[in-house]
């Protein structure tokens, strides 16, 4: 064993051990010193995976679908490496490798799930070649930081050329990704959602893929799920929706998401049309890997969203759910997940314009805002670092706000004085510290 890698290792562990006994986010520090340490650990690490590596990409969806797919390979014996706090850079994947390994800095581990940030693709496949990369989706999101989404589609296709061995497991409902899978020289499979479920809504819901990527052709639906994906074909040159390998059938949605695939009944307590998608990722992963997946159901009952990811909190005689919401398709969905709970509640959004978000937040101007009208809500307040923003943006839907710009604060005020029941939905930068938050309250007992 080389002393650098001992030390890169044993060095990222006290830092990770630190910053969790303080109760800051250090993942990404502990990895970004590894790699300056000994810059081949992630690659080195990487083939001690005895089985197999799963990386997943796509605009939304990513953390909730690799880390229910690590419970599910973990729920048939296996031992997973995983980025399970969304941590998706070069530093965040070198820190979930290094953190799970030994004080020998060797690493027992069968399968990998990674999570990787679309742009960070190209930098991080060069350290280690996925058998198989899970594609959720693909939206506009943080034009400042991604620009159109064919700069995002041209870099995942440069990575799946530097894996030709990898196989690709597409969202075939969604035609950017599909048309990405189908022209790569990799293998693919598909999953998603054969059949209408949803009956079509006057929206003015942005759809980003409405042109054929073949021919320019403006595509053809024949019904819609939500923003782009739906069952699409054009009638210029024949692309369409690809057959599923796995299509969810006989859905249900409400205050639980269930369906059935290959003859199996899935069932989860979540809300959100869209959390189909993520069982229906996760269980195409682990089917394509050769898994039975006897316990996935069992794996679904015990799962516990976290990291903000329609976390459920209980503080005092109020139920809380924090989700995060950071681009228009997001955000358009996590109103759907608050009009599918019928009871009257109260809402909280906070929005930030750091470096991580974007700091263009002209997004909330194609978010269908005037929807929370038909959502039985009691209140809004706004808050974080454009709160302003926020609520200007409501004010042209005529909806009022409260402002407080102390996310504590506004969460404090809704627990004295709302109706029980409170969601509380954030862009990125805002999820850890407004989870600290939460945290810390329910370990009081307000």
């Amino acid at each position: 064993m080389k002393i650098r890698r001992l030390l890169a290792v044993w060095t990222s562990k006290i830092i990770g051990t630190a910053c969790r006994l303080t109760g800051r986010q250090g993942v990404t520090l502990a990895g970004q010193l590894a790699i300056r340490i000994y810059p081949g650990i992630l690659k080195e690490l990487s083939q001690e995976v005895r089985e197999k590596i799963f990386v997943v990409c796509g605009t939304n969806g990513k953390t909730t679908t690799n880390n229910l797919l690590c419970s599910a390979i973990e729920a048939e014996g296996k031992k997973v490496v995983c980025n399970h706090t969304g941590s998706n850079m070069i530093n965040g994947v070198v820190s979930a490798f290094v953190l799970s390994t030994k004080l020998n800095g060797k690493l027992d581990a069968d399968y990998a799930c990674i999570e990787i940030d679309e742009a960070s693709t190209v930098r991080i496949l060069p350290h280690f070649a996925p058998d198989y990369m899970v594609l959720t989706n693909l939206f506009r999101d943080q034009l400042d930081r991604y620009g159109e989404i064919d700069i995002t589609m041209d870099l995942l296709r440069k990575a799946m050329d530097m894996a030709p061995e990898m196989t690709v497991i597409v969202n075939g409902d969604d035609s950017l990704s599909a048309y990405l899978a189908m022209e790569s020289n990799n293998d693919y499979r598909t999953y998603g959602i054969g059949g209408q479920v949803i009956e079509e809504e006057d929206t003015r819901e942005i759809r980003e893929g409405q042109f054929c990527k073949r021919c320019g052709e403006k595509l053809s639906y024949h019904f819609y799920h939500y923003s782009q994906l739906g069952d699409y074909e054009c009638p210029n040159c024949g692309f369409k929706r690809p057959p599923l390998d796995f299509d969810a059938k006989n859905i249900e949605v409400g205050s639980r998401l269930s369906f059935e695939i290959e003859g199996k009944r899935i069932s989860a307590g979540y809300r959100g049309f869209y959390n189909v998608y993520n069982i229906l990722a996760a269980y195409a992963a682990c089917r394509c890997a050769g898994m039975e997946v006897k316990n996935f159901q069992k794996m679904l009952d015990e799962f516990n969203p976290q990291n903000g990811r329609m976390e459920n909190f209980r503080i005092g005689d109020t139920d809380v759910i924090l989700n995060l919401a950071k681009n228009p398709a997001g955000f358009n969905q996590n109103i759907s997940a608050v009009i599918q709970d019928e009871s009257l509640k109260d809402l909280i959004i906070v929005i930030n314009d750091n470096d991580q978000d974007g700091i263009d937040i002209s997004w909330l101007w194609d978010v269908d805002f005037d929807r929370f009208k038909d959502a039985n809500v009691n209140s809004i307040t706004v808050s974080g670092l454009r709160c302003q923003d926020m609520r200007l943006r409501l004010k042209y839907v005529d909806i009022p706000s409260r402002l407080d710009s102390s996310v504590e604060g506004a969460i404090r005020e809704r627990l004295e004085n709302g109706i029980g029941n409170l969601y509380v939905l954030v862009n990125y930068t805002a999820l850890f510290s407004t989870r600290n938050v939460l945290k810390k309250m329910e370990e009081e007992k307000i």
